[in-house]
């Protein structure tokens, strides 16, 4: 079998197709879609080929199994992701694409975290960075510093945290002005946003709610900026502008965005958004002598059991 430019490209458009359905309508709407194009892709890998062609084919493989990865975890099916990841690890080492090594670790890290893995995720994340100095992409940098900041807020090593959160704004200023790779093109000015106030909310959680009051202009922004093709950020977001909110006792506040932020994620086919939701009933529930606090709870805990 002889692949062509042709080929690759054909194979680009369609992961770039995935992708943006995955954040529209969540990992479920298109993981199944991923892993049908994953079994035709990987037998290009052994078709004939001129040697220029064959690190993008490699590349675009490894994206499509770092994006069956994604899609898996977004499901809650987190050993599909860790082994996806690690195929696309090895295609992309083979391919000498650093920049897509850099956001596979910085996706496996994620995962960890999400199950509360965190110092085995934040050596995901320093080994990112790793891949993202080799690479020269400062974009890269700046999501590997992000999550850093993320892991180290968990620990509530708030000192680390802002360091961290300082690095990634510096990168990512840094950054402007170059094509980001499509597995990065995410994180543009508003997902930064997203990732400050998410770092000040969980140090709100762990540490003092003062960050969440530091972090809701972050929060604020980043909600109010993301479109109807981004609804999974949105939901994630306003989960966090309500958890602030409610540790801060701001009930009303809280209850009124969290409506919001559940309804979203209900409509998507995403286990893990409907999961982070936990953050908020956790904030509410200090609050457990309080009517509106015990609904918002409530309103979580059926969101789980209601979802696709």
């Amino acid at each position: 079998m002889r692949v062509g430019l042709t080929d690759v490209c054909r194979l680009e458009e369609t992961v770039a197709r995935l992708r943006a359905r995955d954040y529209r309508y969540g990992g479920g709407a298109c993981r199944e879609a991923v892993e049908v194009q994953l079994c035709g892709a990987v037998k290009l890998l052994s078709g004939t080929m001129r040697d220029a062609v064959r690190p993008r084919l490699y590349t675009v493989v490894a994206d499509l199994y770092n994006l069956a990865g994604w899609t898996s975890f977004d499901e809650d099916r987190p050993e599909a992701a860790l082994e996806a990841f690690a195929q696309a690890m090895d295609l992309a080492a083979e391919a000498g694409n650093d920049d897509l090594q850099a956001n596979i670790r910085y996706r496996a890290g994620r995962l960890l975290l999400h199950y509360d893995v965190v110092d085995p995720a934040l050596t995901e994340f320093a080994r990112g960075r790793e891949a993202a100095l080799r690479a020269r992409s400062p974009l890269a940098q700046a999501v590997l510093s992000a999550n850093q900041a993320w892991a180290y807020a968990r620990k509530a090593d708030a000192g680390a945290a802002l360091a961290h959160l300082y690095r990634a704004r510096q990168e990512f200023a840094a950054a402007e002005g170059t094509e980001p790779s499509p597995w990065a093109a995410f994180f543009g000015p508003t997902d930064l946003a997203a990732m400050i106030g998410t770092v000040h909310a969980e140090l709100a959680q762990v540490v003092d709610v003062r960050h969440g009051r530091e972090g809701i202009p972050a929060l604020t922004e980043a909600v109010a900026a993301y479109g109807p093709e981004m609804p999974r950020s949105r939901s994630l977001t306003l989960g966090w502008l309500a958890t602030v909110h409610a540790l801060d006792g701001d009930l009303d506040v809280a209850a009124a965005v969290g409506q919001e932020a559940i309804e979203l994620a209900g409509a998507l086919r995403s286990p893990r958004t409907r999961q982070r939701l936990r953050t908020l009933a956790a904030a509410a529930a200090r609050f457990g002598g309080d009517p509106l606090a015990r609904e918002i709870v409530e309103r979580v805990e059926m969101s789980g059991h209601s979802g696709q």
